[in-house]
């Protein structure tokens, strides 16, 4: 048992490693489309929980399950299954039993949007959109889309979608109904102020960018929104093509909840030349050191990492690599605290499965998972702040690193 637990601990770590490989290799494209991902095999409900049942058995980083018998969900389902929606309810119950918000079952839909979000494109509009009181708002129309062709704006309600009432449905609602086939419409109706109107808007494959990039003076800042799309990579060293005559660079994770491990781990190699980057430690104790790689950049300017409590999971094995290795300042709040690796798993009838699968350390050993990773130098925003658009964390950064890059100088100098 021990035997097949440790091949599956390595298969997960070889698939990690694997796509690390694939990101080091700048020149060529980062990951191929996510179709090999998509099982299309279909089989009775019935047969479905049953694989998924298997899966979580055979897979979870906890062997004990959270100290139960599993056998006794398979058993309780035997025969019940009918219906792919008594599959999600049975497997969410289940996975319920784990005390684990991470571990999640993805239907058809779901699972579709989660190979979405790894291909970094979509067909759609172009805007950002929330919910207020069970009215839909834009938040921020994306330069170069559909939607800034239309002339919408932040801050327009969206009142119906093809005749639909848009009104108390979900971001995930919404967002479905807006997204369809490329060169296809979705007619809007809109309520700005006092007016209300309608637009035909056009889909178009929207192109979504996780990293941003300026300059201030002598200061780079890059700004990593998600660590989710397969092009970050790419994205990141444009970025630090645009900052390189820079004195010293600002890269702000704040709201970042993560994405793909290996997207934090090449970018943490471009400024750890030696050593290990994260440590995975799967079912059993089972344990893997990722090394880093000896590259062409071994970037060595001044540094300083924005945290807060939104940025999560590869943001922290970003920001822990950096501070354990003493290569940034972290400035900002306390980050969330999620060390827990998952894997995501096809299953038949083009379902899904995010499980789970270990946990990881800090190069220093430290297990951040409920506890969080500490600034180096902690602000708050206050009230005021907020008000005046104040973003004092920032200010502080860019204060830090100019301290730091006189620092510099001055030991050259000696």
């Amino acid at each position: 048992m021990r035997r097949k637990e440790l091949v599956i601990f390595l298969s997960v770590v070889l698939a990690l490693i694997g796509m690390n490989v694939l990101v080091m290799k700048v020149n060529n494209p980062l990951y191929e489309t996510n179709e090999e991902l998509v099982n299309k095999e279909y089989v009775s409900s019935q047969k479905l929980f049953d694989e998924v049942w298997g899966e979580v058995k055979n897979n979870y980083y906890d062997s004990t399950l959270n100290h139960q018998s599993w056998a006794h969900w398979k058993e309780h389902y035997r025969g019940k299954i009918k219906t792919d929606e008594d599959v999600k309810v049975a497997v969410d119950t289940m996975l319920a039993s784990l005390d684990d918000p991470y571990s999640r079952y993805m239907t058809k839909q779901e699972y579709s949007d989660q190979n979405t979000s790894i291909s970094s494109k979509i067909s759609g509009i172009g805007v950002n959109i929330s919910t207020v009181a069970g009215k839909v708002h834009i938040i921020n129309v994306i330069d170069g889309t559909p939607a800034q062709a239309a002339n919408l704006q932040a801050g327009d309600i969206i009142l119906d979608i093809d005749g639909k009432d848009a009104n108390g449905l979900s971001v995930s609602e919404v967002a479905n109904l807006v997204r369809g086939p490329e060169n296809t419409f979705v007619t809007l109706t809109i309520k700005r102020n006092n007016d209300k109107f309608v637009k035909k808007v056009v889909r178009k494959e929207i192109k979504i960018k996780s990293v941003k990039s300026s300059i201030d003076k002598n200061l780079g800042y890059i700004q990593i929104s998600s660590f989710i799309g397969s092009t970050t990579p790419n994205e990141f060293l444009e970025a630090l093509e645009k900052t390189k005559k820079t004195d010293g660079l600002i890269i702000d994770l704040r709201g970042n909840t993560g994405g793909l491990l290996p997207n934090a781990v090449f970018i943490a190699n471009l400024f750890i030349q030696q050593g290990k980057i994260v440590s995975i430690v799967g079912r059993n104790g089972y344990r893997y050191d990722i090394q880093a790689q000896d590259t062409e950049f071994g970037i060595s300017k001044p540094l300083v990492v924005l945290v807060d409590g939104g940025s999560a999971s590869a943001s922290e094995i970003l920001s822990g690599a950096l501070k354990d290795y003493h290569k940034a300042k972290l400035v900002g709040t306390k980050t969330f605290g999620k060390g827990m690796v998952q894997k995501i798993i096809p299953l038949p009838n083009e379902t899904g499965l995010n499980l789970t699968v270990a946990k990881y350390l800090t190069p220093a050993g430290i297990d951040i998972n409920k506890k969080g990773i500490q600034p180096d130098i902690t602000v708050n925003f206050t009230l005021n702040d907020m008000k005046n658009n104040n973003d004092v964390q920032l200010n502080m950064a860019k204060k830090v690193l100019n301290q730091t890059i006189e620092e510099s100088k001055l030991t050259k100098a000696h």
